[in-house]
């Protein structure tokens, strides 16, 4: 059996959100990118006419998704963010499970996208959002403008649709679909847009650890993203992929 390759740290993936739990109970919950895919996960239930049963709901705990489904009759487990491990199998059956923005920093989507299959009973969907590749050219270029020429990884690799249709249909799904939307944010500053990433719990957390940036790395990272505004602010895009598989 083959060893998926080891690209992130689980530690600094539980510190990530830890970080984001905390500043959420600090100033309140700023976490829009979240709160997006939960609306698209509430409209997609809505659609599908899906009837109420048990939900596994992953990753929500900074949106009002699990008090939504409640409300609407479904029997809602919420897993601890912070010691649930969606590389092992879960041992249980859900008509409906959902994570919103973990997928895409595990070192075994594959086998997550199979124990998520797994999970669910006869005729159950499973809905997961992540971060596409198509986010964040603005904070990519002003990394490589900090670093010159020795860039580091300071950004996870990101899957597109195309390859994440084709991981859902290696995980077995019965049928599968994979639709994208952008968001565009205008940011006054590029340290206003890592700390969002951070209210997100979306900060690096790769298993290498590039070097620090120097004063003057920052600064040209800085520049970098203030030159590309418009009306004094830069336009940074988020791609948001959403996966429906069927069981």
């Amino acid at each position: 059996m083959s060893v998926p390759p080891r690209i992130f740290d689980p530690a600094r993936r539980r510190s990530a959100a830890e970080r984001a739990l905390a500043i959420a109970a600090r100033k309140g919950a700023d976490a829009f990118l979240l709160e997006d895919m939960a609306e698209d996960v509430l409209e997609r239930i809505d659609f599908m006419q899906l009837d109420a049963g048990r939900a596994l709901v992953i990753g929500a705990e900074l949106t009002g998704l699990s008090a939504s489904l409640r409300a609407a009759a479904w029997q809602v487990d919420v897993p601890d963010p912070l010691s649930f491990d969606e590389e092992h199998p879960w041992g249980e059956s859900y008509d409906l499970v959902v994570n919103l923005g973990r997928l895409d920093r595990i070192n075994d989507l594959p086998g997550a996208l199979l124990h998520m299959r797994h999970a669910l009973s006869e005729g159950g969907i499973a809905i997961a959002a992540i971060l596409g590749a198509g986010s964040l050219p603005r904070l990519r270029e002003a990394m490589l403008a900090a670093d010159g020429e020795r860039p580091a990884a300071r950004l996870h690799p990101m899957i597109d649709s195309g390859s994440a249709t084709a991981l859902m249909q290696r995980a077995g799904f019965r049928r599968q679909v994979v639709d994208s939307h952008t968001m565009e944010v205008r940011y006054a500053t590029l340290d206003r847009l890592v700390a969002d990433l951070r209210a997100h719990g979306f900060g690096n957390q790769l298993v290498s650890r590039p070097p620090a940036l120097t004063r003057e790395s920052r600064a040209r990272a800085r520049d970098t993203f203030a030159a590309a505004a418009r009306d004094g602010k830069t336009s940074e895009i988020f791609e948001l992929l959403t996966l429906t598989g069927w069981g």
